[in-house]
């Protein structure tokens, strides 16, 4: 019998929290299914009851289960899961209906992104500008999709403090992480000119924060959004659907 080291209390429980929440999003337990008894996940993971239930109660702070004594854990509805939830917003990407629940984010996206681009045209300060200047210098230099995933995300980032709206930033914030890992786990699929199409569409963007206009840095957002639409797309088409995409309900 081999021995292995146990890990270390911290990666055990976020361990347990990871693999369950991917287990619940991806619909491998359906709401109101009660998930496996306490001891049976003890034992499966090797963890004490302590360590479990401070995982659960992570689970429960993100809306995804609802602990009760002498009924369990259960799985809770879809509609009061926190959907921007950092984690959940990422094991919704990771689940085999990553499409389906992209297409609703990058709605989302739509409305906030131009928004805050001719916000940010409004009111950005001389220091703003030249940092969003800096991370689009970084971009044009990058060689292909992996590499202008940082720069990238530094841009519009930049672009959102720029609005000095601090709920906004945070929502736009949220937002944009799980898109950017979702299009940087995509990229081998993309074609090789989509850099060329994506580098022109954010020099449009920085060029109408610049000049201070609003109305111009809010249409070359939508022109870039339209962009990487068109780019996601022509993935999923490429990419077979699983049954559970096939019958998702988004």
């Amino acid at each position: 019998m081999n021995y292995q080291t146990p890990l270390p209390r911290k990666s055990r429980h976020a361990r347990i929290v990871n693999e369950l929440g991917t287990q619940i999003v991806s619909g491998r337990f359906q709401p109101e299914q009660r998930l496996p008894p306490e001891a049976q996940l003890c034992a499966d993971y090797d963890v004490s009851r302590p360590v479990l239930r401070e995982a659960t109660r992570v689970l429960v702070a993100k809306g995804l289960v609802r602990s009760k004594p002498k009924v369990g854990t259960v799985v809770k509805p879809r509609h009061e899961w926190h959907l921007l939830d950092p984690d959940v917003l990422h094991w919704l990407l990771q689940s085999d209906s990553r499409h389906s629940f992209y297409e609703t984010l990058i709605k989302v996206r739509n409305i906030v992104e131009p928004e805050v681009a001719a916000m940010a045209a409004a009111n950005a300060r001389p220091e703003d500008i030249a940092t969003i200047e800096e991370a689009y210098a970084r971009m044009e230099l990058a060689e292909d999709l992996v590499g202008m995933a940082e720069p990238d995300m530094d841009f519009h980032m930049a672009i959102a403090n720029a609005t000095h709206n601090e709920l906004l930033i945070h929502l736009y914030c949220v937002l944009l992480l799980p898109v950017r890992d979702y299009i940087e786990n995509s990229a081998t699929m993309f074609d090789e000119d989509a850099l060329s199409l994506l580098v022109p569409r954010h020099k449009a963007i920085l060029t109408a924060i610049q000049h201070r206009d609003p109305l111009c840095a809010r249409h070359a957002a939508i022109a870039q959004l339209a962009g990487v639409d068109n780019l996601v797309t022509e993935v999923m088409r490429s990419e077979p659907l699983s049954k559970d995409e096939i019958s998702y309900d988004h």
